[in-house]
């Protein structure tokens, strides 16, 4: 017994102190003669928290009430464990879609199974990506992170591991709570305000009921609020040299003007006329400067457009969590949970980029005043005889920012019950889960038909400055601005699921244990289009297509717990999945074939000695594909987040459909009807050493390998070869004036392989001084391998290990995390450190030309800078008033750590001068927050 209590002292004490990387997951009770059986994550069979043999990582609600973040995104992606997900900043003009997602050793969101007190949530697409930012916080009692596969119990999506939200439960009284914060400069600031009221006691009363509320609020932070972020145009020193990097658009304010017209002569090598043109910006022609936030790349001026945009978004959530317990019997209970979300975001990205569009070769006054006069001589006898083309490329300013909110409601409606009879134990529930999005355009979207009759018409004054533009033309201005929804979708989930154990027969290590089960769920993605989209009303934006896409999935599953010898349990447990095909409910076809799978798990766990446990695992996993990825047409996909230069040389037919210099082009994704579903192999191993109650440590290794991996290729990968992935790219009719231009394709496709590995440890210590007691935790993960195959060439490895990669993303070999809390009298000071490795940064070519020496005029340089280690420590102090009423004084970014300089040009969204992903852009953070409970 002496073993048992020694490791399960340790374990409270990590409860206590922070998150512990152990096998075990929830408080102990024990009684004269036994020990409590409580469900852990990763498995179906009751157990106590000292026979896991799973590394679970476990987050308490006195964890998440130090870590001082106001949301479930921002709590699991402090963990070290997490890499690769997706942030609110990546929906600043980037593919986030107003979403915030979790993801474990940076294997994908799309791998990392997100459930709600053990079950599934409905997605936020058509596949398995979960938005952890509609769980509200505030009814959360624990999260139980398993950084291990876990295929074999839960079916497809759960290569990664496990997030498992567990939410408050029996709970008496009211608790009211509310928080403001501010950071030390402009912008960002939040507050949030909840309550949670629970009555009845299920113990003694035979039933509870739980009702807790809480909004948040988040105002956005503008790039011009932070000097680092504040301009596309920057000055930096690398090595001694004077240099300067702008990353800007073409589409400016004042516009560009472009002239063609044909020569006459025909080319030899194409057999086609030449035709002559030239870019060049009027006003910076008549006042020898280009306007403000504009700067010279040659003769056009490129538009800053960081000026106008966000760091990140504003937002607003209201949750709602009830749930109900009712003891019908001793043996059996009704259980019932409802969840419901709103989550509102709204971003900011740069004024309208309107393309080229044309303009009156004859007769228009803005053409006379602007253009004609900086005519060369046989540019001005084509306009003359009426063969010149005159176009103009310009910024909407005086239109507003692009505006985008993502409304989001989210439902999540369990009921079931539990029980048992003799030994046998169970669990089942009905589950219907929910997420509604409709994506509004409040403001600054242009209507096409509009807006090319306004300035082809010269009613809309394009080549001022916005603050020299009349009233005339912003009233013509105004008329085109398009306001409303532009399309919406829903994923619904209705499932159904049972699991049962029971103790099988006696081993000499104990009793053994089986567990089964099934689940069953259908699955419904919807995808609807507004009046405004079905008739392509907005400026370059195409109709998409809606869908109504559905698929069943079902398993079954068993486990086994076999306790070998009283210091040795090993578990093995078998799923088979079975996956429909997908169902295309507006046509009537069936797009896939099924798809079905088995997999399995074996796991031990080994007690060396009273305070050695050693553990590992083996296992295999699937991923079936998303139906977008399997049935979407090609779709418009907005525009490439970099500007390019053409691909191809001028001898090339597709180099007639470049735009001038370097551009953002449109992008098309498309679906792969055959798509193989992706397989993973992986295994673990590792131990906790706990000499004392007083200090612990735990080190896992981990290695996963991934087969026919589906993804789609970046924009810079497709650019970078367009000899390989040459049928990536198309054409696309710009609707302004009637020509094709250059466009990509982002389909889906089986890749090859990943080879991921590396190893996560933690370790806990308390120190107690009789006056107090210090509690520290200090958790990290250590990457090996993180490698891909690169597509179209499957036996050829790349990764982003420590460096910006060709997939637009850093894969950090070292994220670590030190928290310290020191206890004593009525107060609990905490200190909280984050850290991440530095990494080589994105590589800017003087091929490119976006690095020049001393200025725009200067030549063009290769730089390859290195990003430093970025370490975060936030303070939070909280002073307990009276048993019931606390106050709670912070500070996150203590030392106004800012973010290091980095080239950047994709990735996220359209922030330039660093990477938002990777660092905090508040800057010194300060809350204060109250909590009374009666």
């Amino acid at each position: 017994m002496y073993r048992n209590n020694l490791l399960a002292k340790s374990v409270r004490i990590a409860l206590v102190g922070g998150a512990m990387s152990v096998a075990f997951t929830a408080p102990t009770v024990f009684a004269a003669e036994e020990v409590e059986r409580i469900t852990v994550t990763g498995s179906a069979i009751k157990r106590t928290d000292l026979e896991g043999a799973l590394p679970i990582t476990v987050i308490s609600r006195d964890d998440i009430d130090r870590s001082g973040v106001t949301n479930t995104a921002d709590l699991l992606q402090q963990l070290p464990s997490m890499q690769g997900f997706t942030t609110s900043s990546d929906s600043v003009g980037g593919g986030g879609g107003g979403i915030q997602t979790a993801s474990i050793h940076d294997l994908g969101e799309a791998y990392t199974l997100v459930l709600l007190n053990g079950r599934r949530l409905a997605p936020a697409d058509s596949g398995s990506t979960i938005d952890v930012s509609s769980i509200p916080i505030s009814a959360i009692e624990r999260v139980e992170v398993l950084t291990d596969g876990a295929s074999a119990l839960y079916g497809s999506d759960a290569i990664a591991g496990v997030v498992n939200f567990i939410m408050k439960e029996n709970f008496q009284g009211f608790n009211i709570n509310a928080r403001y914060d501010k950071p030390q400069e402009t912008g960002g600031s939040g507050y949030d305000l909840g309550f949670t009221a629970g009555f009845g006691d299920i113990e003694s009363d035979g039933f509870n009921v739980m009702l807790s509320y809480s909004h948040n609020e988040r105002e956005q932070l503008k790039a011009v609020d932070r000097d680092f972020a504040s301009s596309g145009i920057i000055s930096f020193n690398d090595n001694g040299r004077d240099l300067y990097f702008f990353n800007g658009s073409p589409n400016a304010i004042p516009a560009n003007a472009r002239v063609r017209y044909d020569t006459g002569v025909i080319d030899p090598e194409t057999g086609e006329s030449i035709v002559n043109g030239r870019t060049f910006n009027p006003y910076a022609a008549e006042n020898k400067t280009c306007a403000v936030n504009t700067s010279a790349i040659d003769a056009e001026c490129f538009f800053d457009y960081t000026t106008t945009i966000e760091i990140v978004p504003e937002s607003t959530r209201d949750s709602v969590f009830l749930s109900g317990d009712l003891e019908l019997t001793d043996d059996l209970r009704l259980f019932a949970d409802a969840s419901v979300s709103n989550f509102k975001m709204t971003t900011r990205i740069a004024p309208y980029p309107t393309g080229y569009f044309n303009l009156p070769s004859a007769g228009s006054p803005l053409v006379e005043q602007y253009v004609v006069p900086y005519l060369t001589d046989a540019e001005r006898a084509a306009y003359d005889s009426g063969d010149l083309s005159v176009q103009a490329r310009w910024r909407a300013l005086p239109a507003g920012n692009r505006t985008t909110e993502w409304d989001t409601l989210s439902t999540q409606l369990v009921a079931g019950l539990e029980g048992g009879f003799g030994d046998f134990e169970y669990s089942g529930a009905v589950t219907y889960s929910s997420n509604d999005t409709d994506e509004n355009y409040p403001t600054g979207w242009l209507l096409r038909d509009p807006f090319v009759e306004a300035v082809s018409a010269g009613d809309i004054n394009v080549f001022v400055p916005a603050s020299e533009m009349d009233d005339a033309s912003r009233a013509a201005l105004d008329k085109t601005v398009f306001s409303g929804n532009w399309g919406s979708t829903k994923v619904e989930v209705k499932g159904v699921d049972f699991k049962g154990s029971m103790p099988i027969f006696s081993m000499d290590g104990g009793d053994a244990y089986i567990a089964a089960g099934f689940d069953y769920r259908q699955t419904q993605y919807t995808s609807k289009l507004s009046d405004a989209q079905k008739n392509a009303e907005i400026l370059f934006l195409s109709a998409g297509d809606p869908y109504d896409l559905e698929r069943d999935n079902y398993g079954v599953f068993a486990e086994i717990s076999l306790p070998i010898i009283e210091d040795l349990e090993v578990t093995g447990s078998l799923r088979y999945d079975g996956i429909s095909g997908v169902d295309d409910n507006l046509s009537g076809e069936k797009l896939s074939g099924d798809l079905n799978d088995t997999t399995y798990k074996v796991s031990a766990r080994y007690q060396a000695t009273d305070s050695l446990l050693l553990r590992a695992s083996y296992g295999t996993g699937f991923k079936a594909p998303s139906m977008l990825q399997i049935g979407q047409p090609k779709a418009e996909f907005g525009v490439t987040s970099d500007t390019y230069s053409c691909p191809f040389p001028s001898s090339d037919p597709m180099a007639q459909y470049c735009l001038t210099g370097a551009s953002q082009y449109s992008v098309f994704r498309e679906g792969y009807a055959d798509l193989k579903p992706e397989t993973s192999k992986q295994y673990s191993g590792g131990f906790v050493f706990a000499p004392s109650a007083e200090f612990s440590f735990g080190l896992d290794y981990w290695n996963v390998e991934m087969e026919e991996v589906v993804t789609r290729l970046t924009e810079r990968q497709i650019f970078a070869d367009p000899v390989l992935y040459r049928e990536l790219f198309t054409t696309k009719t710009n609707l302004a004036t009637n020509e094709e231009e250059l466009a990509i394709i982002q389909a889906a496709v089986n890749i090859g392989r990943t080879s991921n590995s590396g190893i996560d440890w933690n370790t806990n210590l308390l120190n107690d001084f009789g006056w107090g007691e210090l509690h520290t935790n200090f958790a990290g993960t250590y990457m090996i391998e993180s490698d891909r195959s690169v597509p179209g060439s499957p036996d050829e490895m790349t990764n982003s290990m420590g460096q910006f990669g060709d997939n637009n993303a850093v894969t950090f070999r070292v994220v670590a995390k030190l928290s310290t809390t020191l206890k004593h009298d009525d107060f609990a000071h905490t200190f909280t450190a984050n850290y991440k490795s530095g990494y080589q940064d994105q590589f800017q070519s003087a091929d490119d030309c976006a690095v020049t020496e001393v200025d725009a005029f200067g030549d063009c340089v290769n730089v390859q800078l290195r990003v430093p280690s970025f370490t975060k420590i936030d303070y939070q102090s909280k002073y307990f008033v009276m048993d019931n009423m606390s106050v709670t004084f912070g500070i996150n970014n203590l030392f106004d750590v800012q973010p290091s300089l980095s080239l950047r040009t994709g990735g996220a969204g359209h922030q330039v001068g660093f990477d938002p992903r990777y660092s905090d852009a508040y800057g010194r953070t300060f809350y204060i927050q109250g909590d009374y409970t009666f």
